[in-house]
């Protein structure tokens, strides 16, 4: 495979020096943590589903070929680390292009090798750019690659992906040629947007054991946006010319039931609608060029924990938005864009009517047992937009992104059938209808869909370089009328969009499109 590069893990926070000591006693830091339940219901009394997940390294080591690089009891940044010898026991240089490395920036904050004391962000953002070149160094030594063709991936767990944007946004914190090295990132359950308590952002004056470093104002600081931030009031933006927004992916926990930190205080102080410490809403990231907020980053939902037993690095879902991201061959961003929606007759003609519109979506592969993505109005997850903001809000405000999936021809299910099938289930729920802000319940029924369909995609890869890649498409209410669509993509940017019409045309109704946006990957 040639996509298969370094990749480096940045573990997430450890607040205490306990904490700090557990991990440095750890090899790889949690990556090595697997787990053997999920929640098949949202229920947290009802007994866990049992299944199987080695660990996000295992997996990598037996599907992708991956390797570590501890060698005789040290790691490629301690003195009189050497290579292994090679399958003939004859001396080696280096380490391969398939290297898995852990970037241990909390060594330094133990008591078993350091002061026991943390160290600002910044100073772990500098230190990972000294690990990229060293394993730049490394790798295109065993490779005979040259150094402006190294490239790596960056795959972060909460605090983890603030190291790495601090590294990768401000050019203080690092190098130039390490941060060009990077192709990739994935984040993990990053509180990208900062960490709210009862609803309000920590407060910068709560500097023990690094809280503040949650801070969108420290943050802020630290990831060198202090006028992006007093522009939008977020942080939770990337500069094109530190990474394109496109070469991103954020993992999104939604199960704050199973977050038993701090005896579960945690996820009681950071409440609802969220993964029992990062808020869904802060999780994920957009692009920002030329002053203007651009896109969102590649995201996608799994009913997972902060972490834990039910955490979401140590899940089946994560780990399968990881490799297809890093290792997959097409990408399909998934958007609904509405038309038009419609009031229940009896207050079509009242002034001061509301609603929120809760949007659902599941996304699976064919023959698996787990989704890619995961949106449900009962975990708090949905896409949400407003009755006025779809009337008379902007066109933005009625193009309401999703999700994004990747498909890998690896992962096919027939060897046979080398076409690549994923099904979306796709719900509008019927809101809650207020007057002045006093709710309606005429008519109103719990739970009831506004609109519900399961949209089927498979995709054929080509079967020669000139050929074009078929695309099947359609609605399972409407099998027999399949869509069908050819695709050329002449160069790896390329894109094409994939139109689902629906509609409901009662009232309340609503009626639009789901829109797919695909494109080649590598």
């Amino acid at each position: 495979m040639s996509n298969r590069v370094p990749i480096i893990y940045v573990r997430g926070y450890a607040m205490t020096e306990g904490e700090r000591n557990e991990t440095a006693a750890d090899p790889f830091c949690g990556f090595n943590v697997g787990s053997t339940v999920y929640r098949a219901v949202t229920n947290k009394e009802a007994k866990a589903a049992k299944f199987v997940f080695e660990s996000p390294l295992v997996r990598l080591v037996t599907e992708f070929q991956y390797q570590h690089v501890y060698q005789n009891g040290a790691d490629i940044v301690d003195p009189g680390w050497e290579p292994p010898a090679d399958a003939e026991g004859k001396p080696s240089v280096g380490i391969p292009n398939a290297s898995i490395v852990i970037y241990r920036y909390y060594d330094d904050g133990s008591k078993y090798f350091g002061d026991g004391k943390p160290r600002e962000i910044s100073e772990y953002a500098k230190g990972l750019s000294e690990l990229i070149l060293a394993v730049r160094e490394l790798v295109c030594k065993r490779e005979g690659i040259e150094k402006k063709n190294f490239k790596c991936y960056l795959v972060a767990h909460s605090m983890g992906g603030l190291v790495a944007r601090a590294f990768l946004q401000n050019k203080e914190l690092g190098d130039e040629e390490a941060r060009k090295s990077v192709s990739k990132f994935f984040t993990f359950a990053t509180p990208h947007n900062g960490i709210e308590m009862l609803d309000v952002n920590v407060p910068r004056w709560l500097t023990k054991n690094e809280i503040d470093t949650f801070n969108r104002t420290e943050m802020a600081s630290f990831l060198d946006m202090a006028s992006i931030k007093n522009q939008y009031d977020r942080v939770d933006l990337v500069p094109n010319d530190a990474l394109p927004i496109d070469r991103i992916f954020c993992m999104v926990g939604t199960n704050r039931s199973d977050y038993e930190a701090g005896q579960g205080l945690a996820r009681a102080f950071v409440g609802h609608g969220s993964d029992g410490l990062v808020k869904i809403a802060n999780a994920s990231v957009c692009g920002y060029d030329n002053g203007q907020i651009t896109t969102p980053a590649a995201t996608a939902y799994a009913f997972r924990s902060h972490s834990g037993a039910f955490g979401i690095v140590n899940s089946e879902e994560a780990y399968q938005n990881l490799v297809r991201f890093l290792f997959g061959d097409v990408r399909v961003d998934i958007w609904l864009d509405v038309d038009n929606v419609s009031l229940p007759a009896e207050l079509e003609n009242r002034a001061k009517v509301e609603a929120l519109y809760q949007v659902e979506l599941r996304a699976a592969p064919r023959g698996k047992r787990w989704f890619l993505t995961r949106r449900t109005a009962i975990e708090d997850s949905p896409a949400c937009r407003t009755h006025e903001e779809l009337i008379r809000g902007g066109p933005d405000r009625r193009k309401i992104y999703l999700s994004s999936v990747f498909l890998s021809k690896r992962a096919s299910v027939d060897r046979e059938n080398q076409t690549l099938a994923y099904a979306m289930m796709l719900a509008v729920k019927v809101p809650d209808y207020e007057i002045d802000r006093v709710f309606w319940p005429n008519g109103h029924f719990e739970g009831a869909d506004l609109y519900r369909d399961t949209a089927f995609l498979e995709v054929t890869p080509p079967k020669a370089p000139a050929t074009g890649w078929e695309v099947k498409y359609w609605w399972a209410s409407a099998p027999d009328k399949p869509l069908t669509k050819t695709m050329q993509f002449t160069s790896a940017s390329a894109t094409d969009e994939l139109a689902m019409k629906f509609a409901n045309n009662n009232r309340p109704g609503i009626s639009g499109q789901l829109r797919l946006v695909v494109s080649p990957w590598a």
